[in-house]
């Protein structure tokens, strides 16, 4: 498969006399400063380590085209830190037809999973799990023809609003106390500004160490928690679905426009991004009170990835009274009504960058058809509420297909996929 290179400490980056800095560019995105102990760090975790006085080894960034089917698994932090349980899922990938990971880059906890040398990301760099060799296991991943995706999860970042109370989320009963949900975590308000220059700094620096795809996750407001409480003051006067989309036009802007001609003559690569929604966001066409509205993040984003985990619907959705009985009807209901929408040159949805004009009165639209393969679930490989056996596990697969989609990721939070495991060990008719 063919991968586009970067080098690093070689070739391509020039040391800076005097100085403990070492700059690079990495197209299309232009110079970025690098501490040099993160690349005696790598060098060292790699084994290649120079003598006294001599130019390090060079290291060669790859990065991978997306594959036509990408049928992946999660992993998270503490399990990229821990090299016996991450060979282990790399093996369950060499072994399977499965050709991708997602590696959590920043997690719910606003902990950066890796060591980037600016100070912007000081205090987050590996604050709980990690890996500090992570470039050098992506290169490691890339050898194995596996595409690597990274996930960032946006607003939820409890870190962050230590750091910052002023961009949090606030309590509309107390202005100066920071809002948190139900499980104690705050949320940065989305028209926080400045943090979304965070989001996209970090995302840059994931992509030049070889993060072929940037997955964002918790782009929304709130869900849970004394919701009457939550005031927002820097998206305040805004409905929450136009404030979101002005996100996403500016990180789609910063992540997929900044190539020059001359560095596409050369064949520089921009990142693949994609976005997590909330599964009923395929079916419904309000914000669902976060934000999420599907026809406003079609445009922005290569990939939307619908959570549509069958456990997650509410009790008698579309007429389901458990279920948890109906795993290949959720997905098959879900995904068809999406594609439907993605494909559609009209829509009901009132476009606040492409259509701005005020409406209230429901209407069609024009918008650009999209792919029906621009949708691309998340499906559900873990026992909530219910044991998830190996049966509703291929039923959502069978749903996916049966859709004419081939691409789809596997959720395990606790990175086990024993019931995916089972299914795609025994090669069923099913799986490919």
């Amino acid at each position: 498969m063919r991968k586009n290179k970067t080098v690093f400490l070689a070739g391509g980056l020039t040391l800076i006399s005097g100085a403990s800095f070492l700059f690079f560019v990495a197209a299309p995105f232009g110079p970025i400063v690098y501490d040099r102990s993160l690349f005696e760090s790598g060098a060292a975790a790699s084994g290649a380590v120079a003598s006294e006085g001599e130019i390090p080894p060079a290291f060669v960034v790859t990065h991978m085209p997306t594959p036509e089917s990408v049928q992946g698994i999660y992993m998270t932090q503490c399990v990229v830190g821990t090299p016996s349980l991450r060979d282990n899922l790399v093996t369950f990938i060499r072994e399977t037809s499965l050709n991708s990971v997602v590696i959590d880059i920043k997690d719910y906890s606003g902990s950066i999973a890796f060591k980037t040398g600016d100070p912007l990301f000081a205090g987050a760099e590996l604050a709980t799990c990690g890996a500090r060799d992570m470039r050098e296991f992506i290169g490691k991943l890339h050898d194995d023809g596996v595409y690597v995706i990274g996930r960032i999860t946006v607003f939820q970042d409890p870190y962050y609003t230590k750091i910052h109370p002023e961009f949090a989320v606030k309590r509309a009963s107390d202005a100066s106390a920071v809002w948190k949900d139900h499980k104690g975590l705050a949320f940065v308000d989305v028209g926080a500004r400045q943090f979304w220059d965070y989001i996209i700094a970090l995302s840059k620096y994931s992509f030049a160490i070889g993060f072929d795809e940037l997955n964002f996750d918790y782009i929304r407001y709130p869900s849970d928690g004394n919701m009457k409480d939550a005031y927002y003051s820097h998206s305040s006067g805004k409905k929450k679905e136009a404030a979101l989309e002005e996100f996403f036009v500016h990180l789609s802007h910063a992540l997929t426009s900044e190539s020059s001609a001359s560095d596409a003559a050369e064949g520089a690569w921009r990142p693949t991004i994609s976005a997590d929604l909330f599964g009923m966001v395929t079916t419904n066409t309000d914000d669902l009170n976060i934000g999420q509205v599907l026809e406003r993040a079609l445009p922005y984003f290569d990939y939307i990835d619908p959570m549509v985990y069958p456990s997650h619907y509410p009790k008698g959705f579309n007429g389901y009274a458990n279920v948890n009985e109906h795993s290949y009807d959720i997905i098959h209901f879900s995904l068809g009504r999406a594609q439907e929408r993605a494909i559609a040159a009209t829509t009901t949805v009132l476009s606040f960058v492409s259509v701005p004009i005020a409406s209230t009165t429901p209407q069609l639209y024009q918008k650009p058809a999209y792919s029906a393969s621009k949708i691309r679930p998340w499906l559900q490989s873990f026992d909530y509420p219910v044991p998830y056996t190996p049966a509703m596990v291929e039923a959502q697969i069978q749903a996916t297909r049966d859709l004419g989609l081939s691409s789809y990721l596997f959720w395990d939070p606790a990175n086990k996929y024993r019931s995916l495991r089972e299914v795609l060990m025994k090669g069923g008719t099913t799986v490919e």
